[in-house]
C-alpha cells in the first residue's frame, strides 16, 4: 500500500471519494449488483519537491514503496504515463523498464502508458518491492503547456458595496469547429441578479443562448440558478455578464470575518469538445481498469466538466466595532460617576476641634480678659 497519510498533505492537492452505483447482471437488467469504487487523486509537484528537478519515484513521493499487490483484488494494474518516453527515448528514463504499453486517446490527446502488473510475479523482484522511478536524462525545455480547447475564467467587476457584474469568459481554442456548452450558475439570495441585463456576445457580436432556464431566489430559502445552452464559435472569446446588487444582512447572518467578504461557487460547464486525434475502437471488456481511471472515448468528441474560480465579493458590513466603541464609554462614563458618588456615601467626616494654645496664648488671654477684650 502506497498510502501514507502524512505524505498527503506535502502533495498541491489531493482528493477521496468513494462511489456507489447499481450494475445489471444481464442484458435486460432484471437483477442488479452494487458497485463500490474508492478513489485518491494526488498530485505532487516534482519541481518543487525535488529541488528544480522533474525525477519522481513512488519512494520519494509516498516515502514507501510497492511491496505487494492487494490480496483482494482481481486486477491491480500501475499506469505510468510515457508518452515523452515513446517519442524521444534519449530524453526519458524509466526504471524498471515497461513490461507492457497502452495506447489511446486521453481528452483529445494519443498517450501511451507503461503498464506494470502487480500479480505478475516478474514485476516485483526479488527485493518483494517496486519503486518505479522516471528520471529525464537531460533537463527538459520549459515549454508552456499546450492550451485546452475549452477553458473559462470568471470575475466580479464594479465599485463600491451597491451593486456589481459577474462575468463568464469562455475560451474555445479549437481552430475550425465550434461546440456548444451547457453553463450552469448558482448564485447566493444576497446577490440579486438582475436577468434583464444578461448579455452573451462572441467576437464582438451577440450570441443568443439556444436554451435559458432561470429559477430565481428566495431570501434565506433558496439561490438562483441559471442555465445556459451557448453555442461557442471557433477561435473565439465569449463573454456572459450578469449585473446585480448586495442585499442587506442581519447582523446575526454574517460570518466571523464579514471584511474578508462571501464566497459565491463557481460556475460549471460542460460540453463535448471535440479532438482533433480519431480514436481507434478498442475493447473496453480488455481493459475495464483502465477506462474506469481514464477518460477514454471511441468518438470524435469527449466530455468535459469544468469548474471555474469561486469569487469573493464584499458585502455592505455595519461597524462590528461601534458597540465595543460604546461599552469602553459607557463604562468609563458610570465609573467616573459612580465612583465619585460612592465616594461621597462611604467617606466619613469628622470635626477637627481646634488645638489649645500654649502657656504664653493662656496669660494673652487672662490679659485680654483682664481688659475686657474677647480672648483669642
Amino acid at each position: 500500500m502506497l498510502l501514507k497519510a502524512d505524505r498527503l498533505f506535502h502533495s498541491s492537492y489531493h482528493s477521496q471519494a468513494v462511489h456507489i452505483r447499481p450494475i445489471c447482471r444481464n442484458a435486460r437488467c432484471t437483477s442488479i449488483s452494487w458497485e463500490l469504487r474508492q478513489t485518491l487523486s494526488v498530485v505532487f509537484d516534482a519541481f518543487v519537491t525535488g529541488q528544480g528537478k522533474k525525477d519522481w519515484s513512488l519512494f520519494r513521493m509516498f516515502s514507501r514503496t510497492l511491496t505487494e499487490p492487494c490480496p483482494l483484488a482481481s486486477e491491480s494494474r500501475v499506469y505510468v504515463d510515457i508518452t515523452s518516453y515513446g517519442q524521444d527515448n534519449e530524453t526519458l528514463e524509466v526504471n524498471p523498464p515497461p513490461l507492457t504499453t497502452y495506447q489511446d486517446v486521453i481528452l483529445g490527446t494519443r498517450k501511451t502508458y507503461a503498464v506494470y502488473d502487480l500479480l505478475d510475479t516478474a514485476v516485483i523482484n526479488s527485493s518483494r518491492n517496486l519503486n518505479l522511478q522516471l528520471k529525464w536524462k537531460r533537463p527538459p525545455e520549459n515549454e508552456a503547456p499546450p492550451v485546452p480547447f475549452l477553458h473559462a475564467q470568471r470575475y466580479v467587476s464594479g465599485y463600491g458595496l451597491q451593486s456589481g457584474e459577474l462575468s463568464t469568459l469562455l475560451h474555445n481554442t479549437h481552430p475550425y469547429r465550434a461546440f456548444p456548452v451547457l453553463l450552469l450558475d448558482i448564485v447566493p439570495w444576497y446577490l440579486r441578479l438582475y436577468v434583464h441585463t444578461l448579455t452573451v456576445t462572441s467576437k464582438g457580436k451577440e450570441n443568443k443562448p439556444s436554451y435559458i432556464h432561470y429559477q430565481p431566489a428566495q431570501d434565506r430559502l433558496q439561490p438562483h440558478l441559471l442555465e445556459m445552452l451557448i453555442q461557442l464559435p471557433a477561435s473565439s472569446v465569449t463573454k456572459v455578464s450578469i449585473q446585480f446588487e448586495r442585499a442587506l444582512l442581519k447582523w446575526t447572518e454574517y460570518t466571523p470575518d464579514p471584511n474578508h467578504g462571501f464566497y459565491v461557487s463557481p460556475s460549471v460547464l460542460s460540453a463535448l469538445v471535440p479532438s482533433v486525434v480519431a480514436a481507434k475502437p478498442v475493447d473496453w471488456e480488455e481493459s475495464p481498469l483502465f477506462s474506469s481511471l481514464f477518460p477514454v472515448s471511441d468518438s470524435s468528441s469527449y466530455f468535459v466538466r469544468l469548474y471555474t474560480e469561486p469569487l469573493l465579493v464584499s458585502l455592505p458590513t455595519p461597524d462590528f466595532s461601534m458597540p465595543y466603541n460604546v461599552i469602553c464609554l459607557t463604562c468609563t462614563v458610570v465609573a467616573v460617576c459612580y465612583g465619585s458618588f460612592y465616594n461621597l456615601l462611604t467617606r466619613t467626616f469628622h470635626i477637627e476641634e481646634p488645638r489649645t494654645g500654649g502657656l504664653a496664648k493662656r496669660l494673652a488671654n487672662l490679659i485680654r480678659r483682664a481688659r475686657g477684650v474677647p480672648p483669642l
